[in-house]
């Protein structure tokens, strides 16, 4: 048991703390504002304050989970033995820098309610944040110092009793386009036949009739083949699947087409099927509750996990959304052309409201990469090598590895076979 000590426990001061000790590192934590009470106890403790009572482990606290509301923040860059960090603490603190404020801005997408230029999806762009300014985007660095941190308490609490974790690999299949030609109604084949024709993409014009007499021909129809593959290696596997009205965003196959239903339920008896959001629903939240409905009454069971169109996420709308359609967990967080640690960490967490100042019911499922941002590489090498440096981050922490990729890609093969690829990253990265 961990006691820790602190002048003020605040919503943000509980948030962070339980997601370190409790969620990443298996400390049980407990808290204090009373010093007779940290005097007193035998066991493993830290004072979190501006001052330290005694000769006792301690962290120089930064106002930040003290406070309420944004303010403008400045941010100075440090080094923690190698690791990039920030709010320097000063000499007397134990560790360099304050640990919890830095990891709660992280956690919370601080940065994302601050003023910013949103891209044409209504996004945060990647360039925006400080990991990527700072150049440890790549880096769940909140995992590494906490980590980091246990290996201090250790050296001045050898018996301090913690609970080991285990690595993770889930594939996240995205399915926003189901099938290229096939399925697709006879309106919307005819018209995807004559812009192929008229613009002279003699390939596609061949595939489309050859898929139009044989529908299992369709290149995005990998789904068997990809259920084998994830049974071969007994991965956790998610596919989420599109399943909205026809729109400029969303093109996917009818939710009205019997044949859709039925890979659907297929699909639901091997592995997790949930609901990839439209692009319509995203501030719609009756529309969400709409396609979240027929999506269950599909499968006949519930549908609890979320992912949101091009990785659309509005802090805090978004959670706020999901929270009124009754999500219990979004794998969303992430950048659709950028690998690496939106928020600085390769566990799943609370989101963390701020306008409110409490931690929401929903989970945040952070993935470190998207298949988007795998086509800006040159070369399966290039992709393998970049694959593998996010892999060992994740693997050094016993982290959870989330990778993003759609049906769409894996049935191309232009320049790249996607499919031999993903089959070469579930073979490496699994264990």
């Amino acid at each position: 048991m961990l006691l820790i000590y602190t002048h003020k426990i605040t919503s943000r001061f509980s948030y962070v703390m339980r997601q370190l000790f409790t969620r990443i590192l298996g400390i049980e934590v407990i808290f204090t504002t009373t010093v007779e009470d940290f005097i007193k106890h035998t066991g493993a403790k830290i004072t979190y304050t501006k001052q330290p009572l005694q000769n006792e482990f301690f962290i120089r606290s930064n106002d930040l989970l003290f406070e309420q509301g944004i303010n403008d923040i400045q941010i100075t860059m440090g080094d923690w033995e190698g690791v990039p960090c920030f709010f320097t603490a000063g000499d007397r603190s134990s560790i360099p820098f304050d640990i919890f404020s830095a990891s709660f801005y992280l956690l919370s997408r601080y940065e994302e309610y601050l003023p910013h230029v949103k891209d044409m999806h209504g996004r945060f762009p990647p360039r925006e944040s400080i990991a990527y300014k700072e150049t440890f985007l790549k880096r769940p660095v909140v995992d590494v110092w906490a980590f980091k941190l246990l290996e201090k308490l250790q050296l001045r609490f050898p018996d301090i009793a913690y609970r080991p974790r285990e690595y993770r690999y889930t594939s996240v299949i995205d399915v926003t386009t189901s099938h290229c030609f096939a399925y697709r109604g006879f309106t919307r084949g005819m018209a995807g036949f004559l812009m192929d024709f008229f613009t002279l993409k003699w390939r596609r014009v061949s595939q489309r009739i050859a898929v139009w007499f044989n529908p299992r021909k369709d290149p995005y129809d990998n789904f068997s083949e990809m259920v084998a593959l994830h049974k071969k290696y007994g991965i956790r596997s998610m596919f989420f699947f599109q399943f909205a009205a026809y729109s400029t965003y969303d093109k996917n196959v009818s939710p009205n087409s019997n044949r859709f239903k039925y890979l659907i339920k297929s699909i639901a008896d091997y592995s997790i099927v949930s609901l990839s959001a439209s692009y319509s629903s995203f501030d719609d939240v009756d529309l969400l509750r709409k396609e979240k409905k027929r999506l269950s009454d599909v499968i006949h069971r519930p549908v609890n996990f979320s992912r949101l169109r091009y990785n659309r996420v509005d802090v805090p709308e978004t959670y706020r959304n999901l929270i009124d359609a009754e999500f219990t967990d979004d794998y969303t967080m992430g950048y659709s052309h950028e690998t690496g640690f939106r928020a600085g960490t390769c566990t799943p967490f609370f989101f963390y409201d701020i306008n409110l100042e409490i931690q929401q019911p929903i989970r945040v499922h952070p993935f470190a990469v998207h298949d988007y941002a795998l086509t800006n590489n040159i070369g399966k090498e290039n992709i393998l090598a970049g694959m593998s440096a996010l892999y060992q981050e994740v693997k050094a922490v016993n982290g959870n590895f989330i990778t993003v990729f759609s049906n769409e890609l894996l049935g191309g093969t232009e320049k790249i076979d996607w499919m031999e690829l993903y089959r070469t990253i579930i073979d490496k990265y699994h264990v």
